[in-house]
């Protein structure tokens, strides 16, 4: 029995036998054209056809975007900032919202800010920044550039010096820092940490200059230290020729 083609729903394909002659299988995706002469077939059966392994579908992840609802409840974080130019305090609040809770993927994402102080000398700006800053939480994606862009905000009748001898070039600025404490106790910042060797080499130094130069008295830092560029600290000081930051470790020699 010889066929030039075959157009029925179910197709048959020759496979060879031990005898050299044609058996036929059934299959179902396409047509087949038989050029050999059909001397027996076998069809296949449901049992006889291995099931398709279907891979287990991936969790959706949830990623911070503006069309998340906001919960009844966030976790938040208050940050107390003084300056010397006003005599009330601003009170930083952060909330967060927590994303893919109980799985190994939960991620703490910040969602808003608030700020209050007593002083209403800045409100308008205050209450605009706040808000803008917000969006861009809420907006999602990778806000760690807002610290770097705040921390370079200057004011043009001049900074003033934290506790410790931290240079603060704005209150803005200084919101940025407090911003930049949140997103690294939340793992968004890493913080960049010495190795214990250049701790001791720090300690060595430290205690170099004030066997020259007298004890700090308490301070943070020596007296005559002056500012670091890098660390906008007041903590640079010249041993063996070569000026040091005693608080980041940035060393002019390299």
């Amino acid at each position: 029995m010889a066929h030039e083609d075959m157009t029925q729903n179910i197709s048959t394909k020759a496979l060879p036998s031990e005898q050299g002659s044609a058996t036929m299988i059934e299959t179902t995706d396409m047509t087949h054209k038989i050029t050999k002469k059909i001397v027996g077939y076998k069809v296949l059966t449901k049992d006889d056809v291995e099931p398709v392994k279907q891979e287990p579908e991936q969790p959706t992840l949830e990623s911070m975007n503006e069309n998340l609802a906001r919960p009844e409840v966030l976790l938040g974080s208050t940050y107390k900032i003084k300056t010397p130019q006003s005599e009330h305090a601003l009170y930083i609040t952060i909330n967060d919202m927590i994303l893919n809770a109980g799985t190994a993927h939960e991620e703490r994402r910040p969602y808003e800010i608030f700020i209050n102080s007593k002083n209403m000398e800045h409100f308008q700006w205050v209450l605009a920044l706040t808000r803008l800053i917000s969006a861009v939480f809420r907006k999602g994606g990778d806000a760690c550039f807002l610290v770097e862009e705040m921390k370079a905000v200057f004011d043009p009748h001049g900074g003033y010096f934290k506790k410790g001898g931290v240079f603060m070039p704005s209150l803005v600025a200084e919101i940025g820092y407090a911003i930049e404490s949140h997103l690294k106790h939340i793992g968004m910042i890493k913080p960049e940490k010495m190795t214990d060797h250049q701790k001791n080499f720090l300690d060595e130094k430290r205690k170099e200059f004030e066997a020259q130069h007298g004890e700090s008295e308490g301070q943070a830092f020596p007296e005559k230290a002056v500012l670091c560029n890098k660390c906008s600290t007041k903590a640079m000081v010249l041993m063996d020729g070569c000026m040091t930051c005693l608080n980041c470790g940035e060393s002019k020699c390299g």
